[in-house]
């Protein structure tokens, strides 16, 4: 009843919608004087509220589609079928955009800003994949992603990455989920749109080096399952913490586990856990003695991490244009004269003095200290996490996927010799 309820709505509201205006550029272009013509960009033009509100329902449909297949009829062909929908509605015809893992910077960038607003539908990105997510595990991941969608049909051959190098550049997403809240928080750039991998597959161009970065990683993507989503997505940072509090989640069999390891060997991903077969590890005085002391240097890490990277916010600052910008012309007052330099030319256009540039790029400063502080604290907590982990055992009985690293993408369940 509440699903025919919120599908009811949804298209009142979308119906509605369609009074508004239709597709076009929202900020006039800039006029000079000196006969520059704005360059054609790859980036799509902005869509009508009535289709930005369509991708919305796509989104929610696809999302409930995965979970019907992953939980429900455990069908690894629905969800296969349905990441190719993905790939070509939201991958190649919208172009990856809208995009929920870059959605993580225009909610920090709102929160942050009192200048900036973000839309319904960005928020909406942003939100149903985490509460998906939260409630039946990374449906999203399976079959409603286009950057994990696109790695997974690659995969041919996959093989194991040790234990020890996946948790070591597991650590690599929190970075990164960190210096893109913190670079777009302070308005300077969103480094996770600018640096995506397969964004200029999906437009069918980009600048060579983004090309070459993303058939670098289709061609690694063969061997290693999906290597932007287990070490470098920050969106999935987000959507592991929520769905290791899923209350339903994919399972393997849907009875009882015969232990014939074929998930294990079927998931590309390594995100099966296997039993523990009654091995109790050494409890005594000295694994307790190691676990108090990782409990113990966890503040010293996070204080650390902060003071480091605080003293670094300079150098971090430097990305952001105003303050390059004050940096070039103070350091180098002889190219205030130069013409060329559309950002130099702008800038003295503008009539703004040198010394409310200068002020204003120590205010920028003093964000990236204090955001500094931050995300040293939070990588030094998520260090000291992950130490602590290593000293905590888990009793398992039979394979399990992992909640946090599963992709619900169904192999483990097609290849299970159990079927009832």
């Amino acid at each position: 009843m509440v699903k025919k309820f919120f599908l009811l709505f949804l298209f009142v509201f979308i119906q509605f919608s369609s009074f508004y205006v239709f597709s076009q550029q929202r900020f006039p272009r800039p006029e000079f004087e000196s006969g520059y013509e704005q360059p054609d960009t790859t980036t799509p033009e902005p869509r009508s509220l009535q289709l930005e509100y369509f991708d919305v329902a796509v989104l929610f449909a696809v999302l409930s589609l995965a979970t019907y297949f992953a939980l429900r009829s455990r069908s690894r062909k629905g969800i296969l079928w349905l990441s190719v929908f993905t790939l070509l509605y939201f991958g190649f015809f919208r172009e990856g955009c809208i995009c929920a893992i870059g959605s993580v910077q225009n909610v920090s960038l709102s929160l942050t800003s009192a200048e900036y607003s973000i839309s319904w539908t960005v928020l909406a990105f942003f939100t149903l994949p985490l509460l998906f997510t939260l409630f039946f595990g990374r449906v999203f991941c399976a079959g409603a992603c286009p950057l994990g969608v696109i790695q997974d049909l690659v995969v041919i051959r996959p093989i194991k990455v040790p234990v020890g190098v996946q948790k070591a550049l597991g650590i690599f997403p929190y970075f990164y989920l960190g210096l893109a809240v913190l670079y777009a928080a302070t308005g300077t750039d969103f480094i996770i749109c600018r640096y995506d991998p397969f964004v200029g597959i999906f437009r069918m161009g980009a600048e060579f080096h983004l090309i070459a970065l993303g058939i670098s990683f289709l061609l690694m993507g063969m061997f290693v399952g999906r290597p932007y989503c287990r070490f470098i997505c920050p969106y999935g940072v987000l959507l592991s913490w929520f769905s290791k509090f899923s209350k339903y989640h994919i399972s393997i069999t849907p009875s009882k586990c015969i232990q014939c390891k074929l998930c294990s060997d079927s998931c590309p991903f390594d995100a099966i856990e296997a039993p523990s077969k009654g091995e109790e590890r050494n409890l005594g005085t000295s694994s307790n003695r190691k676990f108090l002391i990782y409990v113990a240097i966890i503040p010293v890490l996070i204080f650390a991490g902060g003071y480091l990277l605080s003293e670094s916010h300079a150098l971090m600052a430097k990305v952001h244009p105003k303050v390059y910008l004050a940096d070039l012309l103070i350091e180098h007052p002889e190219l205030r004269d130069n013409t060329e330099n559309l950002d130099i030319q702008t800038f003295m256009a503008s009539g703004q003095s040198m010394q409310s540039l200068a002020k204003e790029a120590d205010m920028i400063r003093g964000k990236f200290h204090r955001g500094g502080w931050w995300l040293g604290g939070f990588l030094g907590l998520v260090i000291g996490i992950f130490l602590l982990n290593q000293q905590i055992f888990r009793k398992k009985e039979d394979f399990h996927p992992h909640k946090g690293d599963c992709f619900s993408c169904g192999r483990c369940m097609e290849y299970c010799p159990v079927t009832k």
